[in-house]
């Protein structure tokens, strides 16, 4: 062999097995800084609680601290876009809604970025059951005397929701559609305000996820209607679910869930998603989530992927269907 031809040949495993090392090392690395943890909602929604749940104890499970941000507007638009836009590093990740990367792309045709494509799944943290709420003085307490009323006075009440395309929006529009009632959308920038003007009075009447509204309903500041859950919550026992008053479809839970930009590195997934599965499994964490009426999941990023494009194709029909446009 040539002497040449001979040290190359030794020189390559070398060098092949340095290569291997050092990618291990990086692998290994990660994260090396705080992890951004992207909530595309105003603090005070069950987006927010549910992230940081998880973000104030994943530390020893990710080997750093994950840093809450929250980037509101456009529905959740303008923080899920800047979730999409970041670097596949790892050290930008993100909350995953129904609202993000379902119902607003369903409707919002200048959505800046497509919620099958532009993002990498990790996992589903937890399946939320949602509800329709209103304020004391609202005259219907009950699910029969609600839609009754709905029914004899259309277009006299208004609704809050989290912002247009938002799942508080298009279930209610569902709702609307099945029902023949009709009430009046109002907007807000997240889900948190339009939570504190309806328990303020400004506006009667919320589909909200049952996290954030739950401490208002068990202080009387907030009547639940009607709820959407696979069956009666033992924290709502007397609330009936969508299905039991003849409206399954409606009867659909919210999910909240870790994704960051495509192109992740899978190592970074699977450390990611490792380290949630791992805090979920805490006691208090568990107890945190569950006690806010949620029920955990921690699926695969492949399952999670799946349920997102399910979910975008339902509310994608549900537009088309009624004929929805933004506001």
């Amino acid at each position: 062999m040539h002497r040449r031809t001979l040290i190359a040949a030794l020189i390559a495993p070398a060098a092949l097995a340095l290569a291997g090392a050092a990618q291990a090392q990086a692998q290994a690395a990660y994260p090396a800084k705080p992890v951004r943890l992207v909530v595309p909602f105003a603090p005070g929604g069950t987006t927010d609680i549910i992230a940081r749940v998880i973000a104030d104890r994943i530390a020893p499970a990710l080997g750093q601290t994950m840093v809450v941000e929250n980037k509101a507007g456009g529905g959740g638009l303008i923080g899920a876009a800047e979730i999409a836009r970041a670097a596949p590093d790892g050290y930008t990740l993100g909350v995953a809604t129904v609202s993000t990367t379902a119902s607003n792309p369903a409707i919002n045709p200048k959505t800046p970025y497509n919620p099958l494509t532009d993002f990498t799944s990790i996992t589903n943290i937890a399946a939320t059951p949602n509800v329709i709420v209103v304020h004391p003085s609202f005259p219907a307490k009950d699910y029969k005397s609600f839609v009754e009323l709905l029914k004899k006075s259309p277009g006299k009440f208004s609704y809050a929701s989290s912002g247009t395309g938002g799942i508080g929006h298009l279930q209610m529009e569902l709702y609307k559609s099945l029902t023949g009632v009709f009430v009046t959308h109002i907007p807000y920038r997240g889900a948190g305000p339009a939570l504190n003007d309806t328990v303020a009075g400004q506006v009667p009447i919320m589909f909200d996820n049952l996290p954030s509204a739950l401490p208002f309903i068990r202080d009387g500041r907030l009547i639940p209607i009607v709820v959407a859950a696979p069956e009666r919550l033992a924290a709502l026992p007397n609330v009936p679910t969508f299905k039991e008053v003849g409206l399954e479809p409606v009867n659909r839970t919210a999910y909240y869930g870790i994704h960051g930009p495509k192109g992740l590195p899978r190592e970074v997934v699977d450390k990611v998603h490792a380290a949630v599965k791992k805090t979920l499994e805490l006691p208090d964490v568990r107890q945190r989530i569950e006690g806010t009426g949620s029920i955990i999941v921690g699926n695969t990023p492949e399952q999670f992927a799946a349920q997102t494009a399910a979910e975008f194709e339902v509310y994608k029909r549900v537009v088309e269907q009624q004929k929805l446009k933004l506001d």
